[in-house]
């Protein structure tokens, strides 16, 4: 390796100067570790001896064959977990002392005090948007992350200063950022969410720190957290980093030197750009992709383009790949891979950016670079391609291990600059600065696509541009400087992002392993925020897999909560290891308490999926809402994915409500316990500008299914029939505008909506039996009308009628559900308020008044809930004979039928104990059908486990 000239010789001594010999800076640091601290209730004389003792007792932890066979213990050895960690605070395994932080610095769970003082909120029913420009959320990247200030309202609504907050799929770690954010947070930023709770008519936030529970199966998304989340010497960082930096400009800069136009000057290469060979397919010469295919003028790559060596006219799709075949220098074997060649190089001399092809003296030095040894650090692991989703993209251009995707510049420097961090003393320093270190990793790869900057666009930097949530080398890859793609980014992170760093000593604790498996006492855990891995949007353990490699220790993805074909894991897998995430997620949550999930994707059998698993553990949805973050993921950009996450709030039942069912029966009692329970956690008042909404969770229908699926996911006979449950709703609480509420719910809610404007309904499509009486309720609700009337609204609205549901005439729909005035007697009270009001000359006139009869005959209108709940015995009565029909049909798929026939079968069945029926019925059905349909989904699950399938 070349000696450094007299300039670069000079630089390192400026570097000594400035980072290594700066005595206050010593003196500080030497002052800091010898001061004593406490942790988990013990004196230390310093930290340093505070790591000591607890590294010596995770390393024996490690020697345990029991320690480590626990769910989601990563692949490492003892040695590289233990370099990774920082304990108690961190470990990058099942953190052993995980459960004496929640014991030290969390309060039990009293029964007697919530008596007296009962904890209660209502869901945090305020839809929030946050964008992604916040310095410290662009601290490290993430696959997927939630903006901490989109999670502080709920943090701050839910919980009190010191109170624990859990977030088990933690990822990056920004539940932990906001938990402690609450307590740092600047006056202005505090000011501005006073104000919007005060206009959302919500209480003042108590401000304080919270304590944070943090867990994730991914080793490098627990350091990312870890980082985030312990406090560190942000000065220290700076410096080590900078001298870091400095010192592989002076020992590497040789190699990203080159010459300028003047062939004398000599200018530094900020990026090299690498270029896919392919071939022609008529005439087999070489294409170089870069140069042929790339418009000089747009920036675009051409749709077509002609043969340099034979003009017939070529596209992308027509090239042939070329391989050119070498001895692996890492393993020994021989190596096929694409071709690439250097074609473009960006270059800066005295401030000003150049650019050139590569010339003879660029070639011999990149021929140079390959022929230097391995660098030991490079990590030649071999990807599991063969169980990886995007294998299919590494391997067939060559890529099967992780040191392929680092052309020989690029590994020496990615090494050099991860040695240098690594070999910094002070461990807390080091995790900071390797953290700082890992994002190059990804962008120094073959990963990194060239981007041109295109007419009319501003910008062109090169860093960081891999194509996220895949594995994917382009057929441009753009070959940066380790100065390039840090230095700025250092400045980023030292003079702003760190600036606003939030961690405090003994407020969060982080460790490996799965959800599924907590190491917390029960009911010890205030609040869960999570965003869980959805389906299959994400591969973390694949995705992960780049970056853990260098830290040598991996995720272990068995127990991932995920959607993998490659894996063996359908939608069936992902719903049962959720169920055992939420379950856990149950167990250690107080009574009464409330669980905040972040859902994002587009599939409907996957939000089943999750609100089934949801339900199964144990927990009530009160709400769901939008949490807008502004920008969308490409997954949401190229696909039809959800464009703004949903945020789902559901709590645990309290004590007094699980105790009326502890001995596995229900009773009419009961029900109405957890009516009056689930509406006291439903917003009484939701309005958006001056429109106030219909809140769902308040609609007689969604309540009855609450009820519903409360029972069937508890193994429960149901008490109650449909007629009886909607008359009983009736009787026992007010309601307002569809909605029902308790008594002392009213008069706010009364009060609120004399200061809105309209109130908007939902919206309803009119696509099957149950949506088409709902729309009917709300079209005679609204004005009892006649059948004439009705029927062209009828036939305009049911044109989306789907193709398996038996389609209903409006005659029988309006029969079963509804009643008819003929004209004799009293009009009702439903069509005479409506009359009343619409027409001046019916006002005044008596219910008995022949004007009134015969304006009012042949309208149809709601009945009121007693003679409702006879007309619902008549129908359910025909509905289960329905069902019969299908029981006893031969045919393998029932391509046409009544879903609420099924619906009031499997309730029949159910009750019946017929779960042999439910199964029978409900694999004649198609499978979409059941998965979207929660009522359907909740007995045919149930049904199936308990007849063994």
């Amino acid at each position: 390796m070349p000696k450094p000239n007299p300039a670069q010789e000079a630089l390192f001594a400026t570097a000594k100067q400035v980072h290594m010999f700066d005595k206050s800076y010593e003196e500080r640091v030497a002052q800091r570790k010898d001061e004593p601290v406490e942790c988990l209730g013990q004196q230390f004389p310093s930290d340093d001896a505070r790591r000591a003792h607890y590294l010596g007792l995770l390393a024996e932890k490690l020697k345990d064959a029991e320690f480590r066979a626990q769910l989601g213990f990563p692949v490492g050895t003892d040695e590289a977990i233990l370099r990774m960690s920082d304990p108690p605070w961190y470990t990058a395994c099942p953190n052993p002392w995980l459960g004496e932080f929640v014991h030290v610095y969390g309060k039990p769970y009293d029964a007697e005090a919530e008596k007296t003082a009962p904890y209660h909120r209502e869901p945090m029913a305020v839809d929030v948007s946050v964008g992604k420009t916040d310095a410290l959320y662009k601290a490290h990247g993430y696959h997927t992350k939630v903006p901490h200030l989109a999670i502080v309202p709920s943090i701050l609504h839910y919980t009190k200063p010191g109170d624990i907050v859990l977030d088990g799929f933690c990822g990056s770690g920004m539940t932990g950022v906001a938990a402690q954010f609450c307590g740092t947070a600047p006056l202005p930023y505090r000011k501005q969410v006073e104000g919007e709770w005060r206009d959302a008519g919500l209480g003042k936030p108590e401000w304080g720190a919270r304590r944070v529970v943090l867990n994730d199966l991914g080793p490098a998304a627990s350091f990312i957290a870890a980082n985030y989340n312990l406090p560190f010497d942000v000065d220290g960082f700076a410096r080590e980093a900078q001298r870091i930096l400095d010192e592989v400009e002076v020992e590497l800069g040789w190699m990203y030197e080159t010459l300028h136009s003047d062939g004398k000057t000599k200018g530094r290469i900020e990026y090299t750009v690498w270029s896919e060979v392919f071939t022609c397919p008529d005439c087999a010469g070489e294409i170089v992709f870069l140069t042929e295919a790339l418009d000089s003028a747009s920036k675009r790559v051409r749709d077509d383009f002609p043969c340099s060596h034979c003009g017939v006219s070529l596209s992308k799709d027509s090239l042939e790949r070329a391989f050119e075949s070498k001895i692996d220098a890492a393993t020994g074997q021989p190596w096929k891979r694409i071709k690439l060649r250097a074609e473009l190089i960006q270059y800066v001399v005295e401030g000003r950016r150049f650019q050139k092809a590569p010339d003879v003296a660029d070639r011999e030095l990149l021929s140079r670079i390959e022929q230097l040894p391995v660098p030991a650090e490079l990590p030649a692991i071999r990807f599991p391609i063969e169980t990886m989703a995007h294998g299919s993209r590494l391997a067939p251009k060559g890529f099967t291990h992780v040191h392929h995707l680092f052309l020989p510049r690029a590994a020496h420097s990615v090494s050099a600059v991860w040695r240098k961090a690594s070999a910094v003393p002070d461990r807390r320093n080091r995790n900071e600065l390797l953290f700082f270190v890992e994002q190059a990793i990804w962008g120094m790869s073959l990963l990194n696509r060239y981007q041109p900057i295109q007419q009319g666009k501003e910008g062109g930097s090169q860093v960081n541009r891999q194509l996220n949530g895949v594995y994917y080398v382009s057929s441009q890859v753009s070959e940066v400087s380790p100065r390039y793609n840090l230095q700025l980014k250092l400045g980023r992170l030292a003079d702003h992002a760190f600036q606003q760093a939030v961690a405090t000593g003994e407020s969060a604790v982080v460790t490996v392993g799965s959800c599924a498996a907590m190491p917390a006492s029960n009911g010890s855990i205030d609040y869960i925020f999570t965003d869980p891995p959805f389906g299959e949007n994400i591969y973390y353990a694949d995705l992960n897999f780049l970056v853990e490699a260098w830290h040598r220790v991996v995720t272990d993805p068995g127990p991932e909560a995920i959607v993998d074909r490659a894996k063996k894991k359908g939608l069936a897998e992902y719903q049962h290891l959720m169920h055992a995430c939420f379950a856990e997620y149950y167990r250690v949550l107080k009574p009464g308490r409330w669980m905040t999930v972040v859902f994002s994707n587009s599939s409907n059998a996957v939000w089943r999926a999750i609100q089934e698993a949801l339900g199964t553990a144990g927990f009530v949805v009160a709400d769901v809402r939008n949490l807008d973050k502004e920008q969308l993921s490409y997954r949401q950009q190229t696909s039809s994915a959800v464009k703004a996450d949903l945020v789902i709030s559901a709590y645990k039942p309290t004590e007094a409500l699980q105790a009326k069912f502890k001995l596995g029966t229900s009773s009419a009692d009961a029900v109405w316990a957890l009516i009056r329970e689930h509406l006291s956690n439903i917003p009484v008042f939701v309005q958006k500008g001056a429109i106030a909404q219909l809140v769902a969770e308040r609609t007689p229908q969604v309540l009855h299914d609450r009820m519903i699926a409360f029972h069937v996911q508890r193994s429960l006979v149901v008490p109650l029939s449909t007629s009886e449950f909607m008359q009983g709703l009736s009787e026992r609480f007010p309601q307002r505008d569809g909605m029902v509420f308790l008594n002392d719910q009213v008069a706010e809610y009364d009060k609120k909506r004399m200061t809105a404007g309209e109130l908007k309904q939902l919206t309803l499509f009119v696509t099957d039996e149950s949506s088409a009486i709902l729309w009917l309720r709300q079209q005679l609700e609204r004005k009892p009308q006649t059948f004439p009337d009705l029927q062209p609204q009828y036939m305009t609205e049911s044109q989306s009628w789907v193709r398996h549901e038996a389609s209903m005439e409006l005659r029988d729909l309006l029969h079963q559900n509804f009643l008819c005035y003929d004209g004799t007697g009293p009009v009702p009270s439903q069509i005479h308020s409506a009359l009343s009001t619409n027409h001046k000359d019916m006002r005044n006139l008596p219910k008995d008044d022949p004007n009134l009869r015969a304006m009012a005959k042949d309208r149809w209108y709601v009945p009121d809930p007693n003679k409702q709940a006879d007309l619902d015995k008549l129908r359910e009565k025909a509905l289960v004979a329905e069902f019969e029909l299908y029981k006893a049909s031969k045919d393998k798929r029932l391509k046409v039928f009544r879903t609420e026939a099924v619906r009031a079968g499997f309730h029949t069945a159910y009750q019946a104990k017929d779960f042999a029926a439910i199964v029978a019925v409900g694999k004649k059905l198609p499978e979409a059908v059941v998965q979207e349909d929660p009522v359907l989904l909740q007995y045919f699950d149930v049904a199936a486990m308990l007849v063994g399938e």
